[in-house]
């Protein structure tokens, strides 16, 4: 047998992983190790800040109109199922909103618990795609630090939970993260539908306050992990859930600031921000106004893009 002495940094890594992990993960794709999910966003960060801007810098933009529908509709319908799975496994029942354990037996339920956790872990692959459409649509401006931050940070959060701890406290972190998606894409959703739905579309601004809401729930929820002696979770990932939704509410509300206060004393300023997307695109979806000017400028050129 080796001694530890002899083993490599990496070694010393996969030892400790394997230490602390939730044997029930194991087998599941991408699990194994942090490094795959870490060359994924990676990959991302690149994609949409230096090689895709650089590939769309002389072509026409995508409209993808029909393409934004299918994509929030299936968001919307990947969030009500989050909901629902949590419902199923007992977290409105059987789980308590106060100090929750991670439950580490080996039922039938706790299985379907750490099927969810992973399977919303995949689903912060798919949001990903929010971004790719920003870059299509040749909205970079769009592609703010808050916006690719939350897309990088959520997939390395989902994992960890996903590997160390699916269940327990931080399942509220999905349900509610899941609740506010259900409200966010079906805004999104109405948008891609067309200029007739703008006056429906009045709520856009308390976007961003839900999002905020969500951070100061969590944040709230967490504490109690050091107020209830008897509370088992582990302390170290409640500072580190914290942390996030600590770094997430001052980055939404500097955002909150910055664009709606900002607008209300210039009314010429009218790209207010939501989630690192602006009012006047959602996923990508630009406004009637700046459909009328792509259509002006591609005629002239010749370009008209395919959705």
């Amino acid at each position: 047998m080796m001694a530890e002495s002899e083993k490599s940094w990496l070694e010393k890594f996969y030892d400790l992983m394997e230490k602390y992990e939730d044997p029930r993960s194991r087998g599941y794709p991408l699990m194994s190790s942090p490094f795959p999910t870490l060359a994924i966003i990676a990959t991302y960060i690149f994609i949409v800040k230096y090689l895709g801007p650089k590939l769309m810098e002389n072509r026409p933009a995508f409209r993808l109109k029909r393409l934004l529908v299918y994509y929030n509709i299936l968001n919307v319908i990947i969030s009500l199922i989050a909901i629902e799975e949590a419902y199923a496994i007992g977290w409105f029942t059987h789980y308590s909103m106060r100090c929750q354990p991670v439950e580490y037996g080996d039922t039938p339920i706790l299985r379907r618990l750490v099927t969810g956790v992973w399977l919303y872990y995949i689903t912060k692959f798919v949001e990903l795609l929010d971004t790719i459409f920003f870059v299509l649509r040749k909205k970079n401006d769009q592609i703010s630090k808050l916006h690719v931050y939350h897309h990088s940070i959520m997939p390395i959060n989902a994992w960890l939970s996903a590997k160390f701890l699916p269940g327990g406290n931080s399942i509220f972190c999905g349900v509610i993260n899941s609740f506010v998606h259900v409200i966010m894409y079906s805004y999104y959703l109405m948008s891609a539908m067309g200029p007739g739905m703008r006056k429906y579309l009045w709520w856009k601004k308390y976007l961003t306050v839900l999002q905020m809401g969500q951070f100061v729930l969590i944040f709230l929820h967490m504490m109690q992990v050091f107020f209830i002696k008897d509370c088992t979770f582990p302390r170290p990932f409640a500072y580190f859930i914290l942390v996030q939704a600590t770094i997430f509410l001052i980055l939404f509300k500097n955002f909150y600031d910055n664009s709606y206060k900002t607008s209300q004393k210039s009314t010429a300023n009218d790209s207010t921000m939501n989630n690192g997307i602006s009012e006047k695109s959602a996923n990508g979806l630009s406004s009637h106004q700046d459909e009328i000017e792509l259509r002006r400028r591609t005629t002239v050129s010749g370009k008209e893009s395919l959705s």
